[in-house]
């Protein structure tokens, strides 16, 4: 088969190069692009590191959709014969496959992404998985940061301010988290012209998650707490 893959560097323009690979019904796009880079062309640059589908380093679009290369045998895919790969979509090239998650880590800060105690909070404070509390956000609390969502999309790519998928995502766990003190900063960035009120509910980012995560859920969860808060109610 033919694995036709995309090439960057700085200061080059943009190719595919196709690589001819054989392949067995279990080989994997990762396997792949390592049989690629370690017999035919040791530049081509790529990242992995688990190979069992737990990091989402390997997140890359392949045939036109996001998935993580790892797991994605090269068998399943609709046209086994050429096989296009390319690095995900909305985010900084660095080289060819490889994409900066900076931006990623930036919009997770920006909706105050990690837990801070509040100040009544107690000290290794417990919740147990059988709670109401955690049954709300279990369906959302497995996300393993590997940037699909944000790459499938579209209003990542049109404003540069909007939080995106993930990063809404954890912001609804930690709005159900009792033991948070940050929920009224994070309300501001939520309720912003460029927070919730810009995600267009297409479901893109819940059909790529490779966790199996609804990021569009916790979306909408998150805009009927916001509901509550503006008219008078619950936060």
């Amino acid at each position: 088969m033919i694995l036709r893959v995309f090439r960057w560097s700085d200061g080059a323009d943009e190719r595919f190069d196709d690589f001819r690979i054989a392949a067995g019904p279990e080989t994997t796009v990762l396997d792949a692009l390592v049989e690629a880079q370690r017999g035919q062309d040791p530049t081509l640059a790529f990242r992995y590191a688990c190979r069992v589908g737990m990091c989402g380093s390997c997140a890359m679009v392949v045939n036109g959709r996001e998935r993580w290369a790892c797991r994605t045998r090269l068998a399943t895919l609709d046209d086994a014969d050429v096989v296009t790969v390319r690095p995900l979509y909305h985010f900084p090239l660095i080289r060819d496959l490889v994409v900066d998650m900076a931006p990623f880590r930036t919009k997770m800060a920006a909706v105050a992404g990690a837990l801070e105690p509040a100040g009544d909070a107690v000290d290794y404070a417990i919740v147990s998985r059988e709670s109401r509390e955690r049954r709300e956000i279990d369906e959302a609390i497995e996300c393993i940061g590997c940037g699909m969502c944000v790459s499938a999309c579209t209003i990542a790519a049109h404003d540069a301010r909007f939080p995106g998928p993930a990063a809404l995502n954890r912001a609804f766990t930690l709005q159900l988290d009792h033991r948070d003190g940050n929920k009224a900063a994070r309300w501001d960035v939520l309720l912003s012209d460029d927070g919730l009120a810009r995600c267009h509910g297409q479901g893109n980012c819940t059909e790529v998650c490779p966790m199996e995560l609804a990021p569009s859920t916790s979306i909408l969860r998150l805009r009927r707490m916001a509901l509550r808060r503006l008219f008078g109610g619950a936060s």
